[in-house]
């Protein structure tokens, strides 16, 4: 009886509520967004904590979409010229001492091996390290690799016809991180990182340069993700760098998340390992270096940046599963008959290049897969039932706005290959909107403040250049500067804390 009283969309939210507490409802992004964000994590199969502090498991289904980034990234780097290759997950520790910059950068978060065999305990039970099987000297688990590959450098190059030498590493990192977060921080992650050696710094600055695009091409294209691109302060650049570029993306809580840096090194490097190569000039030179990377951190981007309260919202390009097909029948021979039209649309969607399940499980209820497929974020969902059978139709929903449309299933596969594009434009599109209305121009400390504790977002604002000033500021605001833009030229004025000149503004924001 109540049914007669509701729209069809308040029927659908109904049952979809029904469903959703079978799954263990999401706690609301409003009510608590970070305990959303834990529980869309777990709940969506993507990872859980492991025995192993502060380290994560990532399951199947996370690493499917790490996968997909893994892929069109890599694609990017290698048209762009680089080459995969694999360096040693440990290093010297007096490696990390030949460049005092990046040794003080890292040395808070290094794990060090300092033995190399067990015994069994001669006390007990169980085993203990034996205390004769000291290292000589202690190895680091590779935080990063740049000491360990520039030393390598120095036997691959002797002449500027060696140069340039343009590698990426897919590799596992470990920074000792005591407040750990799934994907957003952990002690054990994901990455790439690349290494580039140049002739000249000029080669080096472009390299740079190339690869922060590369970044922000691949946030907008792939992860429908807007980025901005600038330069880190020099009190927030990467330890050892010269200059650092970055991509800064925004999340639907306020908060910024640095999703991508590129690293111009200088010849600091190369001159803490001694790699110099004879130039055109028959001359001695050191060499010009980059680095630059990215991690399972755009995992926790892509999550925070597009996803709703019934789960993940994917953008199409990167999702596993593209289109899920679910058949509503009565009995076991409607349920072959179902399947059996389900298989000849999904082999026209393969053909399209497009990926597809059908979920033919006749253990749970439709509704309990609708909301599953939701919280997984697939997003494109396909219903065939017997009526639908006999129009020649099918029911089509749309993940990143839950709006159905019955379409006709001849040609259903040019019909799905359009909404995909589209869904993957209207997601980017719904994310910029935001994080351009997220952007808030300030002259005072005061307005600044104020923003922050009531808005959030990016904040431009002007600043006086110095890094006692960028200091204080987060002091008093926990606010960094995010980076000061590549784009923008606005002039500062005056410093809103100081009073002193400021030649351009730069962007504030609190981050993760």
């Amino acid at each position: 009886i109540l049914s007669t009283f509701v729209t069809c969309k308040d029927k659908y939210f109904l049952q979809h509520t029904i469903m959703a507490k079978e799954l263990k409802e999401l706690t609301s992004r409003a009510e608590n967004y970070s305990q959303w964000y834990n529980d869309l994590v777990v709940k969506a199969g993507l990872a859980e904590s492991s025995a192993v502090r502060g380290c994560m498991v990532i399951k199947p289904y996370g690493y499917a979409i790490w996968e997909k980034m893994h892929r069109a990234l890599d694609d990017m780097f290698k048209e762009t010229g680089h080459v995969n290759a694999y360096f040693p997950l440990f290093i010297p520790k007096s490696f990390f001492s030949r460049e005092a910059d990046h040794v003080e950068g890292f040395a808070k978060e290094c794990a060090v091996v300092t033995h190399y065999r067990l015994m069994n305990n001669p006390d007990g039970e169980g085993v203990v390290v034996d205390p004769d099987a000291k290292l000589e000297e202690e190895l680091i688990v590779r935080p990063t690799s740049e000491t360990i590959i520039w030393n390598t450098y120095k036997n691959w190059i002797q002449s500027y016809r060696d140069l340039p030498i343009l590698i990426n590493q897919w590799a596992n990192v470990v920074r000792w991180e005591m407040r750990t977060r799934l994907f957003l921080r952990t002690a054990e992650f994901l990455w790439q990182e690349g290494h580039t050696a140049h002739e000249t710094k000029e080669q080096a600055l472009e390299e740079a340069d190339k690869m922060i695009n590369v970044y922000a091409r691949f946030a907008q294209n792939w992860m429908a993700l807007p980025v901005i691109m600038g330069r880190k302060t020099a009190n927030e650049r990467f330890a050892g760098a010269e200059e650092t570029f970055t991509i800064e993306a925004l999340m639907q809580d306020g908060k910024a998340l640095q999703s991508g840096t590129s690293h111009f090194l200088g010849q600091n490097f190369a001159k803490a390992f001694d790699v110099q190569f004879a130039g055109r000039d028959g001359k001695l030179d050191y060499v010009w270096a980059t680095s630059w990377g990215v991690s399972t951190r755009l995992m926790g981007a892509l999550i925070m940046a597009h996803s709703d309260d019934n789960g993940l919202v994917l953008p199409p390009r990167l999702a596993p599963t593209q289109v899920v097909m679910i058949p509503i029948y009565k009995g076991e021979e409607e349920l072959r008959r179902m399947v059996g039209e389900m298989e000849t649309v999904a082999a026209k969607l393969k053909a399209k290049g497009i990926t597809v399940k059908i979920d033919d499980r006749d253990n749970v209820r439709s509704g309990f897969k609708f909301a599953e497929y939701e919280l997984k974020g697939f997003p494109v969902r396909i219903v065939i039932g017997p009526r639908d059978l006999a129009a020649g139709t099918a029911e089509v929903m749309r993940r990143d706005t839950l709006e159905k449309e019955t379409v006709p299933i001849a040609g259903i596969e040019d019909y799905v290959n359009r909404l995909l594009a589209e869904i993957q434009d209207n997601i980017y599109q719904k994310a910029l909107k935001f994080r351009d209305s997220m952007i808030t121009k300030v002259d005072t400390f005061e307005e600044f403040t104020r923003v922050l504790d009531e808005k959030g977002g990016f904040v431009l604002a002007p600043w006086d250049g110095t890094t006692e000033t960028e200091i204080r500021i987060k002091e008093l605001t926990k606010a960094t500067i995010r980076c000061i833009p590549f784009d923008s030229m606005e002039e500062g004025g005056v410093d809103m804390l100081t009073g002193k000149p400021s030649q351009r503004r730069v962007l504030f924001a609190r981050s993760y």
